[in-house]
Formats: structure tokens, C-alpha cells, sequence
């Protein structure tokens, strides 16, 4: 008799947006702060609006987590404020 081997629960990306403490709409500050956390294992998509100087990150929160996302936006020389899950 074959045995069914389960299928591991489906894990559904995060959706999170951080404010980044010290960008500027000119200097390629967002781009850096793209590259940063596209490093990150577990972040899928990233992007960084220069003029309201927030960060919009998917993310699989079984691989990666928020603190991992604003150590890495603290890595690149930049500030992470308060961020909100969505």
C-alpha cells in the first residue's frame, strides 16, 4: 500500500513597510537600501519610494523576519523607523 507523503503547510509572504531614517530623494540612497534587502534570504520584493521615504518589502516570514529587515536597512547606513505589518 502507497503511503501519501503531506505537503508542508503553505507559508504566505508578509507584506511590511519601514520608514528609512536619513534617505533623501537624490544620492541613490533608495537603490542602496533596494540592494541591501534584496540580500536578505527570505525577502522577495523591495521597494523604496525616495520622496516618501518608505520601504515596501515582501517577505516569507518562515525564512526571514522584521529584524532581519531593519538590521539590514541599519547595515546600509541607514535608519529604520517604526514599521508596520500589512
Amino acid at each position: 500500500m502507497d503511503t501519501l507523503t503531506p505537503f508542508p503547510a503553505v507559508i504566505k509572504s508578509q507584506r511590511i513597510t519601514v520608514p528609512i531614517l536619513g534617505l533623501s530623494c537624490g544620492g541613490g540612497g533608495s537603490l542602496q537600501v533596494e540592494r541591501a534587502l534584496i540580500k536578505v534570504p527570505g525577502v522577495g520584493r523591495v521597494y523604496v519610494n525616495p520622496f516618501t521615504e518608505m520601504a515596501y518589502i515582501e517577505y516569507n516570514p518562515a525564512i526571514c523576519s522584521p529584524g532581519r529587515i531593519v538590521a539590514a536597512i541599519n547595515r546600509a547606513g541607514f535608519g529604520a523607523g517604526e514599521f508596520s505589518l500589512r
